[in-house]
């Protein structure tokens, strides 16, 4: 339905649409750029995370029931169809293959349990102590963050120069000046490569820990801990009453994630042994490299990969039900 209006001066017409569906087609338009706009934004990350992590993760599962050797290194998709026989091997711990995956396991389990438990402690312990003012605190923090900060690799090497036997910091701090042990010791090799490389690895993971836990602080009331304080409690008992249950959501996505980092990590024990590294510090990310591209058994290795990818995902989805579950039970 249209109206039209005449001027009575210039003789002009005015025509305007009264029709519901023309004023209705812009708004219409106008809704769904704003409702497009996000996902159209989201897309280039959502296209990369297929191409470096699912793709690869699709790949290597079929990988895994081949028989993928050297010898089929040019044109992978020949190598023989073995089913679940790369599986069978992994797993028969009878066997020195099996044998080998699982101490490698069971060490990379000790390790990821006392390089977590260690890095929250120390990170939040350092926090808590960061929240009072004093001079310099400022300073303390940033120092606090540079081995987070600090690439990688160039943090690694330089421990590796420091655990050195003959001329290293390490040996020269605890034998020639505190006389703490009777002879150098052998840190890089041997039964105390496993305290070198947790030594490394916490002094590189603490920091993300005091980051974490120092922001969720900021979250909490403090009027709490000055009510705390006129009713007598202690400072023990202000972190056990207050601080504690007040960071359980963030200690428990904090803990999750160094998990699956620690448990994950190949740079740290790669750069600090090279690609074989000893028996007391064989992690397994290390194992499947060495039983993927020392031993060039790339099917068996793409198995190895795929039952540590279970067993991670077994891992998060128990952790999940059971924070979940703690959590429900706490708000009632």
């Amino acid at each position: 339905m249209t109206t039209t209006t005449a001027s009575a001066g210039t003789g002009e017409r005015t025509v305007r649409s009264s029709s519901p569906g023309a004023a209705r087609g812009p708004r219409r338009t106008g809704r769904i750029r704003r409702i497009g706009l996000p996902y159209l934004l989201l897309l280039p990350a959502v296209i990369l995370e297929l191409l470096v992590h699912l793709v690869p993760m699709v790949i290597g599962t079929v990988m895994s029931f081949r028989e993928l050797t050297q010898f089929y290194i040019r044109d992978w998709g020949t190598a023989p169809w073995s089913g679940f026989d790369n599986y069978k091997i992994s797993v028969d711990f009878n066997a020195p293959v099996g044998d080998a995956l699982l101490h490698s396991f069971l060490v990379t389990v000790a390790f990821t349990l006392l390089s977590v438990g260690l890095c929250w402690l120390i990170g939040t312990v350092a926090a808590i102590y960061m929240q009072d003012a004093f001079r310099g605190r400022g300073l303390l923090r940033a120092l606090f963050l540079v081995p987070y900060a600090l690439p990688v690799y160039a943090a690694v090497i330089t421990w590796v120069f420091m655990f050195q036997h003959d001329n290293g910091l390490v040996n020269h701090v605890l034998h020639d000046q505190l006389h703490l042990t009777d002879k150098p010791s052998f840190w890089l090799i041997g039964g105390n490569s496993f305290v070198a490389l947790l030594v490394v690895s916490v002094w590189k993971g603490w920091p993300f820990a005091f980051l974490v836990v120092m922001a969720g602080l900021q979250t909490i009331p403090r009027e709490l801990y000055e009510a705390a304080a006129l009713d007598g409690a202690g400072m023990w008992q202000q972190i056990r009453r207050i601080t504690l249950p007040s960071l359980r959501p963030v200690n428990q996505v904090l803990i999750l994630v160094l998990f699956l980092w620690t448990f994950n990590d190949f740079n740290t024990p790669f750069v600090l042994f090279g690609k074989a590294a000893p028996e007391a510090a064989d992690l397994i990310s290390v194992h499947i490299y060495q039983a993927s591209f020392v031993t060039w058994n790339f099917g068996t290795g793409s198995a190895m990969s795929v039952l540590l990818l279970l067993f991670l995902l077994v891992v998060t989805g128990v952790y999940l039900l059971l924070t979940s579950r703690g959590r429900k039970t706490a708000d009632v």
